[in-house]
């Protein structure tokens, strides 16, 4: 022992201020004095205490399900036109897109924090301008998507929740390698569904997109190989060339009726070396949620495999999900 006596750790150090005002050899001539201390102690406290922003707009449809299964739709205030998930985020009021923001609606909702994509630059300089505070976020791969979660987790204040989901997302992607593992991959061609012409520009899916990720973790060999471009347009011939054994054509315009499916496959069917024309192995995914990086990317998985991997995947799609993540 060095022979000091222990301080309290609630104890008034001898440098502190307290100390000169509470000190019992200083009578207290002005009340008035330490109830302005108390005030300014108090109005302090509440600067230091953390606060968590309680009037989001959400400016994509990831954005807006990430939120409401971390817990936080009460906090929600504004959402983009495009946003139709889960079904409370549809009531709320409209703030317009990316190209056309609604600024007049952000100021009328007291928004105190926007959240967008990183690369909404318009978007942030609007609410710069009008003082906003702003949160970035990128959605481009599951690693993104991961960090998105956990900083708006961090950022609400709900860090748990974030975990929680994280972990559910992973354990989820866990479980499709390890069905799928020591299956042979099938060649894909994963097309964006976004137009229904003869005529149409094929738009495919590269490997570096959160779409790519999920299409190799469902057991699909990405014909995409050679690309800079996240989204390519390619010819009918680079396809011919290519031959894949599963084509693939995704996205909310592809939920296509019976007989919209027989036009489409009749268009096939004019490139019949196709491998995939030949084993009848095009497949349609018109979910409404297939494009989004959110949430339910586990359910897009689940789709893939299925399209690809039929032999494996048999039971219903839907089988053992809850009822509320289903497609609306």
């Amino acid at each position: 022992m060095d022979g000091k006596k222990n301080k309290s750790p609630r104890a008034i150090q001898a440098d502190s201020p307290l100390r000169t005002i509470f000190s019992p050899t200083i009578p207290f001539r002005n009340l008035w004095s330490v109830l302005l201390f108390c005030g300014l102690l108090a109005s302090a406290n509440d600067v230091w205490a953390p606060s968590y922003p309680q009037r989001i707009i959400s400016t994509s449809p990831s954005i807006t399900e990430i939120l409401f299964e971390l817990g936080l739709g009460d906090r929600v205030v504004g959402v983009t036109n495009f946003c139709s998930f889960p079904e409370e985020a549809c009531k709320l009021p409209r703030i317009g897109g990316l190209l056309n923001p609604n600024v007049e609606i952000w100021i009328t909702l007291k928004s105190d924090l926007i959240i967008h994509q990183d690369d909404s630059h318009k978007l942030k300089a609007n609410a710069d301008n009008l003082r906003i505070r702003t949160l970035a976020v990128s959605l481009k791969s599951l690693e993104h998507i991961y960090a998105a979660i956990k900083i708006i987790g961090a950022t609400m204040g709900v860090p748990v929740n974030a975990d929680r989901l994280i972990q559910k997302l992973q354990s989820g992607i866990n479980s499709f390698k390890t069905r799928l593992a020591g299956v042979k991959k099938k060649s894909v061609l994963l097309l964006l569904g976004d137009v229904d012409e003869p005529g149409r520009e094929l738009y495919a899916v590269s490997k570096t997109t959160f779409l790519g990720e999920l299409l190799r973790l469902a057991g699909g060999e990405n014909i995409m190989t050679d690309t800079l471009a996240q989204y390519p347009i390619i010819s009918k011939e680079f396809v011919i060339r290519q031959s894949p054994e599963v084509i693939i054509e995704a996205g909310p315009k592809s939920n296509l009726t019976s007989e919209q499916k027989k036009r489409r496959m009749k268009e096939w069917s004019r490139y019949p070396t196709l491998r995939a024309v030949k084993t009848k192995n095009i497949k349609f995914i018109g979910a409404s949620y297939i494009l989004i990086p959110g949430p339910r990317l586990l359910k897009i998985v689940d789709h893939f495999a299925r399209a690809i991997h039929p032999e494996i995947f048999t039971e219903p799609l839907d089988a053992a999900a809850p009822k509320k993540n289903s497609d609306q």
